[in-house]
């Protein structure tokens, strides 16, 4: 994400007042100031902006200043009432028509709408195309439409939600009002799909920074006990909110056991759990009463806790888009974050058969499928690749990475090392490929090389072969890791057969590059972990390396005040990140503010909040350091 702002004196001086009083915000973020002018000017729009890059206050400071409403397409109850909470305590006035509110809440919710009073009016996309509420808008002025997760009306997304296809009806519905939608994640093909399904009038098309310098990617192979390097994670992030994701939901239940009795405040979410579990869990994780949820894919969408401070994949994801949006979840306020992949080469053929029985049971069409699998790859190998982990996702994404290093990777950070003699290993590993003259998979590929003599080795007769024992020396993980970098990199392929058990099973094979490699006629980079290094958070968002976004700030009376916060959010009923940001506390924290003028100079402190909670925040400092003169300004 740019770290640079621009500032908010270029926009009218009305707007100008409203977000600094609402939301205590003074400088907008890239693209932020266009994307409000185009939803200013009833112009069309479509904006990308990575998650945590502010693009709900690109349409909800319009809504502030201008009457009539703007409606907010969002696919969630609990996305929908987590950011009418926000609202309103940022002193805006909102409303939402869900299946979740009583007919008491309706009635009123549609009184504020018919007299004006009702800002902005959210509601999922299936709701919005009942015809009782077409006739709901009939004598209102709705200036906009803003549609979130926009990314779920294209098929070719890797969230793809049928009843977002009728949102093409919205130019229909609203003929005088402009249409403006927003994704976190969207290749240039989904986004063309967007602009063709919306049917947007010469749109503004904002496409911001993909890179998120603030979070720091490890991706490292799963080797033995899972539970030990998720607790490896864990220690360095304790007492902070995160997310471990899982593949299957017998996963979930099982690490969220072992985790639960190691002492860790972990809670499950999955498909396979009621409603009301699931509710449970979302709602201890965002009321901070949970630490960490164990979680497949099921969970992410409309979670807007801001200080996820780590997200754990034990298992590959199915799509790059899918680990952008995942990871994306951590550090939404700006603050440093880390995301840890453990991945195995097992991980592409689990998803690969769940894949191809959602399409046998569903009936799907085969280019769907091919699709998915297509994006299956593209993951695959951004795990096996040697090349730094912020360069290879923005360049997914169409971008470029301008700095040669990010220092943010396991690879930029050192935790990786490149193999002195790589060309050497990989022709040694592709001779035995093709000595074994069979299709084997990689567990007795490695066998062979590291000149194992049991059984199955003997049976073939491979312990005869030149290539027996070749890699005697090297580690057999790091054997394994290696015959997949190869694969990641085109010099072998990995194929399934029907095994004589009827299970297709996954085996190694030659293909034209292993040829060149063989000649020397082309070179590979092959990566290991550098023994003995223990990983470290990484940096900070646009800060210099070593500089964790911590200076000057006095981490005890940071966790005061962040006590202080979950005491007020637990009173009044809100997850404490609407009181106040982590990054706002750790600036009262750093700046220890004495008068509520002060502490009004401090990003992300309106009036309300200010009016609402400084009393209570500036006698908590004031306390903590029994009376001694604090800052002022």
């Amino acid at each position: 994400m740019e770290t640079s702002s621009t500032s908010i004196a270029t926009l009218d001086a009305e707007l100008v007042g409203a977000i600094e009083k609402h939301w205590g915000i003074r400088s907008l973020r890239p693209l932020q100031e266009p994307a409000i002018r185009a939803v200013l000017e009833g112009r069309d729009s479509l904006v990308v902006l990575p998650t945590g890059g502010g693009k709900s206050l690109c349409y909800q400071a319009p809504a502030v200043v201008r009457d009539g409403v703007t409606i907010v397409v969002s696919p969630l109850i609990s996305l929908m009432k987590d950011q009418v909470d926000g609202l309103k305590e940022s002193g805006v006035a909102a409303v939402r028509l869900d299946s979740s509110i009583s007919l008491e809440e309706r009635l009123a919710a549609a009184r504020d709408i018919r007299q004006g009073t009702a800002r902005l009016v959210f509601v999922s996309p299936e709701r919005l195309i009942q015809s009782d509420l077409w006739e709901l808008f009939e004598d209102v002025r709705v200036n906009s439409v803003a549609i979130d997760e926009a990314h779920c009306i294209s098929q070719w997304g890797h969230d793809f939600r049928p009843e977002y296809r009728q949102l093409h009806l919205l130019k229909e519905m609203f003929s005088g009002a402009s249409i403006h939608a927003y994704t976190a994640t969207a290749t240039e093909r989904v986004r063309r799909d967007i602009l063709e399904q919306l049917d947007l009038v010469n749109p503004e098309v904002l496409v911001g920074n993909f890179d998120r310098p603030n979070l720091t990617y490890r991706v490292v192979p799963r080797r033995g006990d899972l539970l030990k390097q998720v607790q490896e994670v864990l220690a360095r992030h304790k007492g902070e909110g995160g997310i471990v994701y899982c593949i299957s939901r017998n996963e979930v239940n099982t690490l969220t056991a072992q985790l639960v009795g190691a002492g860790v405040k972990a809670k499950p979410y999955h498909a396979g759990l009621t409603s009301s579990e699931r509710s449970a869990t979302q709602d201890a994780f965002l009321d901070e009463a949970c630490d960490v949820v164990v979680a497949t894919v099921a969970f992410g969408m409309g979670i807007d806790r801001s200080n996820v401070r780590f997200v754990l994949h034990s298992g590959m994801p199915k799509s790059l888009e899918h680990y952008q949006q995942e990871t994306g979840r951590a550090g939404r306020d700006g603050l440093e974050a880390e995301c840890v992949l453990l991945h195995s080469g097992q991980d592409f053929f689990t998803w690969k058969g769940l894949m191809e029985k959602a399409v046998r049971e569903s009936q799907s069409d085969r280019m769907h499928l091919d699709s998915s699998l297509q994006h299956l790859s593209e993951m695959w190998r951004y795990c096996r690749s040697p090349i730094c982990r912020h360069k290879a996702l923005v360049n997914y994404f169409g971008q470029e990475h301008e700095k040669e290093s990010c220092g943010a990777c396991d690879h930029c950070l050192g935790e990786t090392i490149s193999l002195t003699d790589a060309d050497l290993v990989a022709q040694k590993i592709i001779s035995c490929v093709a000595r074994m003259k069979g299709s084997y998979g990689i567990n007795h590929l490695v066998s062979v090389l590291r000149g194992d003599k049991n059984a199955r080795v003997k049976e073939r007769g491979h312990d005869q072969l030149s290539t027996h024992g070749l890699l005697k020396d090297s580690d057999t993980n790091d054997l394994r890791d290696w015959v997949y970098q190869l694969i990641g990199q085109g010099a072998l392929s990995q194929i399934e057969i029907e095994s004589s058990f009827g299970r297709p099973i996954p085996v190694v094979r030659l293909n034209q590059n292993s040829m060149q490699i063989m000649k020397g006629e082309r070179s590979i980079r092959l990566m290991q972990p550098v023994r003995g290094k223990k990983s470290t958070k990484g940096t900070s968002s646009g800060a210099p390396k070593g500089d964790d976004g911590w200076l000057d700030v006095d981490r005890d009376l940071f966790e005061a005040l962040r006590t202080l916060r979950k005491e007020i959010a637990d009173k009044i009923g809100m997850p404490p990140y609407i009181v106040f940001h982590d990054a706002t506390l750790r600036e009262f924290a750093r700046l220890r503010p004495s008068t509520l003028e002060a502490m009004r100079q401090i990003s992300g402190v309106g009036d309300a909040k200010l009016r609402n909670f400084g009393e209570q925040f500036r006698d908590r400092i004031s306390d903590f350091y029994n009376g001694q003169p604090a800052a002022t300004s």
